[in-house]
């Protein structure tokens, strides 16, 4: 940083500079300068959004083209699909640091400034100049678009005192306090839930860009910005709370609709990205499929509002708090943190909050659409992977009246022990843990009831959410606690 340039008169004598002189037109738009260092990527077959996981044969390849057709674009989907990740990510096509004029609000190129402020400093200072440099991802600015957001926001207003500081009209450029569009000069803009802006909010945005010119309290305003213009939108409220004004929704290039995960796959790599937990914490394959698969039979299930969406946020959140508790009975209990089906149980919360209900859901009640919806993801995933296994022993010993409490408290071993009692059960855990750790094991266990619950081969009583130790029954015998 310290070797860099200082003054215009240092960039001018750089290799990139070489021959430009003060006020000879921009040097490239800031899409011009995202589209080149994209194509190097592609031709490099460098990783493009890091950290985007699910995308590569459908967002992915639409962004692309959008990005080197110079084009802004939207990205509209249902909440908890990566947009504001992905809008991000694209600073990481732009280079790394940019000279700018120092000592003036809005970045402003040091040879060709648009700003009467960064012009004014130039034909004062001539080569020397001062400049400064900005990193990247100094030149992300995002804004959450809301109804009370105003023109003074996002472009600026005039500031009467500043006007008299500087002895200027309040219609001369300089009299302004910039707003945040004009302080992302050279760099990308992004406004996120783009529909619930005011229209004539809408309409001076698309009027900067388009035009270079506003309006601000009846005094014509020119900025003729430098600007890579990006929005997010949900298509709920892209109809329902609000719209998109004519004019800008003309003037946006692309519209990509971005999605779900399309398999669980997919979703346990982006769950196991970004979830945090204990490190001592394991989670077997088998849970983190059944945590995942919660939220494609969330996304499927009539009493949810498909319209709102169940966000990624839900298997993350879930594998957070389903984490924390297998560690505090660890703790409390000196065993090895292994998540099982009751941790499941014990995240109800991170579930109940991310689904938005409809009328059949509501009547029912969101803990008890909660817990059905676990017990389908059980049966589902016991299915997928261990449908075919033999459990006609363990379904006689059930017929025949016997009643099993899958022990909560004591160490792994003590639950295996218990286990020996039900026929085929602790046959069917060693399949379904492929290991030999006690833990895993136990976990096991649990999860082949909850598969067969969910499967309705073993019913179990209400008494398993507020006792410790749930009780099972074979289906048609009477009920599994």
């Amino acid at each position: 940083m310290e070797s860099r340039p200082r003054t215009l008169g240092e960039l001018l004598q750089t290799p990139a500079y070489a021959g430009r002189q003060p006020f000879d037109g921009r040097l490239r738009l800031v899409q011009d300068e995202v589209r080149e260092n994209l194509t190097r990527k592609l031709r490099s077959g460098e990783e493009l959004f890091p950290g985007v996981v699910g995308y590569d044969e459908t967002v992915i390849p639409q962004l692309v083209n959008a990005l080197l057709a110079r084009q802004n674009f939207i990205l509209l989907g249902l909440r908890g699909q990566a947009k504001s990740r992905i809008l991000r990510a694209i600073t990481g096509l732009l280079d790394e640091f940019i000279p700018v004029i120092d000592g003036v609000d809005m970045p402003d190129d040091p040879i060709n400034p648009v700003g009467a402020e960064g012009r004014h400093l130039l034909e004062a200072h001539g080569l020397e100049l001062p400049i400064r440099w900005v990193p990247r991802q100094d030149r992300y600015v995002e804004k959450l678009a809301t109804p009370d957001v105003t023109v003074a926001d996002l472009i600026g207003d005039v500031d009467p005192i500043k006007a008299a500081r500087l002895g200027t009209s309040l219609g001369d450029v300089r009299s302004m306090h910039f707003g945040l569009l004009p302080r992302a000069n050279r760099g990308i803009f992004a406004v996120n839930e783009l529909a619930d802006l005011a229209p004539k909010v809408q309409v001076a945005l698309f009027n900067i860009l388009q035009e270079g010119d506003v309006q601000i309290k009846g005094y014509p305003i020119r900025l003729e910005l430098d600007v890579m213009l990006v929005f997010s939108a949900n298509p709920e409220d892209y109809t329902a709370r609000g719209k998109i004004v004519t004019p800008l929704k003309d003037r946006i290039g692309s519209e990509i609709r971005t999605h779900y995960p399309q398999d669980v796959k997919l979703g346990m790599d982006i769950t196991a990205q970004e979830s945090v937990r204990a490190e001592a914490v394991q989670v077997p394959s088998f849970m983190a499929e059944l945590i995942e698969e919660i939220a494609f039979q969330a996304r499927e299930d009539g009493r949810v509002d498909k319209m709102s969406g169940v966000s990624q946020r839900l298997p993350i959140s879930l594998m957070e708090v389903s984490a924390a508790n297998a560690e505090r009975r660890s703790l409390m209990q000196g065993d090895a943190p292994v998540v099982r089906v009751s941790d499941v149980y014990a995240g109800l919360p991170a579930i109940t909050g991310k689904m938005e209900l409809e009328y059949e859901g509501e009547l029912k009640g969101a803990d008890n659409v909660a817990r059905d919806i676990i017990r389908k993801a059980a049966g589902a995933v016991y299915a997928r992977h261990f449908g075919s296994a033999n459990t006609r022993d363990l379904e006689k010993w059930f017929e025949a009246g016997n009643v099993f409490r899958f022990p909560q408290s004591g160490d792994a071993k003590s639950a295996l022990d218990a286990a020996q009692q039900v026929p085929n059960l602790p046959e069917l855990a060693n399949e379904v843990a492929g290991s030999s750790d006690d833990a895993v094991r136990a976990a096991a266990a649990e999860f082949v009831l909850e598969g067969l619950y969910g499967r309705k081969k073993l019913s179990r009583a209400e008494e398993l959410y507020a006792a410790p130790e749930p009780e099972m029954r074979q289906q048609r015998g009477g009920r599994w606690n």
